[in-house]
């Protein structure tokens, strides 16, 4: 019987949660036809503000199916004063693909409508090509290390690349998010790693630094630390709602002024710098997330 209403559950929520991104991005979709086809700045401002109001009413979306289905119970620990009129460099601990629901909905209405990096083989996904389109989501292309050893002139087209797409993020009020795990944190993960960490993997820099580089609007860094109850971390464990109980921590960090105004690609010292800082934002984080769990 459990297994039966888990299992209802679970397609009932995928279900809405489907209905809920259409409707978000049909609208997105039709508002924006005049953005593309006018090349008129006023227009594409004003339609660019219409759209982050979609995407926070989307996001209020499916937050509300979430407690409607599952009952969340989402702890946000927040004693940071947040704005919506400010620029944030936003970066989290990375556990599951649930991550980015949890974290839009814990910052729905306290910051600016978050864009997270992607990757750029996902522009081929038509909710993801979209959200690029209308909402100016950062596509990013990140070679792999080998490539770079064979072609060290790939490192500086995709920091040109990233440059370019966080550029575009500077006519209002943003939120650039980036996990800066880099990938999902598993125990295989973890121990391949050899991580000083307890609960988190290595930062790594490059991304949010970048961002940083190309958006000097960029006043804060804010740090969100997820913690889940349950153990499960697979995409069905978060749609049938075994992952419904998770505290989220939020952690503002002014950004020193000897980060501010850099060129990561060049500036060897900035690199070091920024390393530096991360490094003790992450020693804090491993400890809160220590604190905090369930």
């Amino acid at each position: 019987m459990k297994l039966i209403k888990s299992s209802i559950t679970g397609l009932v929520f995928f279900l809405l949660l489907i209905v809920e991104l259409t409707i978000g991005f049909s609208s997105l979709t039709i508002a924006n036809i005049p953005r593309m086809l006018l090349p008129i700045k006023s227009i594409k401002k004003s339609l660019a503000k219409f759209s982050n109001i979609i995407g926070d009413l989307t996001v209020i979306g499916f937050k509300y199916i979430m407690i409607l289905i599952h009952g969340n119970k989402i702890q946000i620990i927040n004693n940071e004063t947040l704005s919506t009129k400010d620029w944030y460099l936003g970066i989290s601990n990375h556990q599951s693909w649930a991550d980015i629901f949890i974290i839009l909905a814990s910052a729905n209405y306290k910051i600016p409508l978050i864009r997270f990096f992607m990757k750029k083989e996902l522009k081929w996904v038509p909710f993801v090509y979209l959200a690029n389109k209308c909402l100016n989501m950062p596509f990013v292309n990140r070679h792999s290390k080998e490539d770079i050893e064979k072609n060290p002139d790939l490192q500086f087209q995709d920091y040109k690349n990233t440059i370019a797409e966080c550029k575009r993020l500077t006519r209002a009020p943003a939120t650039i998010f980036s996990y800066a795990e880099g990938t999902r944190n598993t125990k295989e993960k973890h121990a391949i790693q050899q991580s000083p960490y307890k609960n988190l993997l290595k930062p790594k820099i490059g991304g949010i630094a970048t961002a940083l580089s190309a958006v000097t609007e960029i006043e804060y860094l804010l740090d969100f630390s997820l913690i889940y109850k349950s153990d499960k971390r697979n995409s069905w464990s978060f749609l049938n709602g075994d992952m419904r109980d998770v505290k989220v921590l939020i952690k503002k960090y002014k950004i020193p002024e000897n980060l501010k105004n850099k060129n990561y690609f060049s500036d060897q010292e900035y690199r070091e710098n920024f390393k530096n800082w991360i490094e003790e934002i992450w020693a804090e984080k491993d400890l809160n997330i220590e604190k905090l769990k369930f």
